[in-house]
């Protein structure tokens, strides 16, 4: 079988010239007659590595050296708990706003460590829309967290917060898809199975000022400063994601930035969004202003055409548009190494299949 359209919302496609590469070094990389897996970690051609996967993140990201990044095992979900670990101590207070199953997540395992005050809830819209600010109540305290793409839903904020508080964002399912502003915001992580690399890495990009405010307990591979001072090296890394990743960025770079990146996943999400708005067979729930870059949900007229449209549509070499099992219908998630090529193709084959039972 060839390669196929691979709509995962995560573990995700990954772009086929960072595999192809892999491939070839798999079984001698950089002729040391060893893969990368193989070698140690600190040994200096790894190290290498390492550090030219930073420096080609900090140039796509413009991160200026106020902040560390960090290469962290556990995933996102692991920094649901760092998060509070790192930066309050016992009875501080911390701000959280909801806005899908994700954020939800987050203040369940913050609210673990610190008094979490719930800034507000999307859930009387079913997280169809972003709580209007004047609704919120931030009571203030060490940080404020809030995820500014929630992939489950596919729900995304069209402005950052702007809380007194160190600014948290869980960026999983939209970081290096279009450039950021990196200095708006104390700390932000996300688990690299989207637009990053192999699932099992997170990222974490943190002002270095916040270092140091880890509590006594606070575990030592979750400590952000621990992490810092060994070059994401307290323990042996994940280094083969560590590999990926940086071939991620060189791709990213080559391409032109994110820049560049942004008008290309800008032009697939507006040619599934314009089909969508256009059929009376096909909705998608989110409102107009919360409509995700990464993450298209939709349903049909007639759930019971889900399952032949989902069988119909592997026929054809579209692959995991099958909803998350909480909200059900369908779902595209078209990161970065989604190609418009593969939009294209599930666009034709959508128009044929309303054509055919719509």
């Amino acid at each position: 079988m060839g390669r196929v359209h691979n709509f995962c919302a995560g573990p995700a496609a990954l772009p086929e010239v960072v595999l192809a590469r892999a491939r070839d070094e798999l079984l001698d990389w950089q002729g040391q007659g060893a893969s990368v897996m193989e070698v140690s970690h600190r040994s200096p051609a790894f190290e290498a590595v390492a550090s030219s996967a930073e420096a080609s993140l900090r140039r796509l990201l413009g991160i200026t050296d106020d902040y560390a990044v960090l290469f962290q095992q556990g995933g996102a979900s692991q920094q649901f708990a760092a998060v509070p670990l790192n930066l309050a101590t016992d009875g501080d207070a911390a701000d959280y706003l909801v806005t899908g199953q994700w954020s939800k997540k987050a203040l369940a395992e913050g609210a673990r460590f610190v008094e979490a005050n719930l800034v507000a809830d999307g859930q009387d819209d079913n997280y169809m829309s972003i709580p209007e600010t004047e609704c919120w109540s931030v009571k203030g305290g060490q940080y404020f967290h809030y995820c500014p793409n929630e992939t489950i839903g596919g729900l995304e904020f069209g402005h950052v917060p702007e809380p007194d508080a160190p600014l948290v964002a869980d960026m999983s399912s939209t970081l290096l898809s279009r450039p950021i502003d990196v200095s708006r915001f104390g700390v932000i992580y996300a688990g690299a199975q989207k637009n990053i690399g192999p699932a099992g890495l997170a990222l974490v990009i943190v002002r270095r000022e916040l270092l140091g405010r880890a509590r006594d307990a606070c575990p030592a591979m979750l400590n952000w400063e621990k992490a810092a001072a060994n070059g994401s090296m307290y323990n042996t890394p994940p280094t083969f994601a560590i590999y990926l990743a940086g071939l991620v960025f060189e791709w990213l770079e080559a391409l032109g930035g994110l820049s560049a990146m942004a008008a290309i996943n800008q032009r697939k999400a507006s040619r599934l969004y314009d089909l969508l708005d256009a059929s009376a067979f096909y909705h998608n729930p989110v409102a107009r202003s919360a409509r995700s870059l990464m993450n298209v949900p939709f349903t049909l007229a007639d759930s019971g055409l889900d399952a032949t449209f989902l069988q119909e549509a592997e026929s054809a070499g579209l692959m995991n548009l099958k909803g998350h099992r909480s909200v059900g219908g369908m779902r595209a998630s078209i990161y970065n190494a989604v190609p418009e090529g593969a939009v294209e193709a599930l666009c034709q084959f959508m128009d044929q299949f309303e054509r055919r039972y719509g």
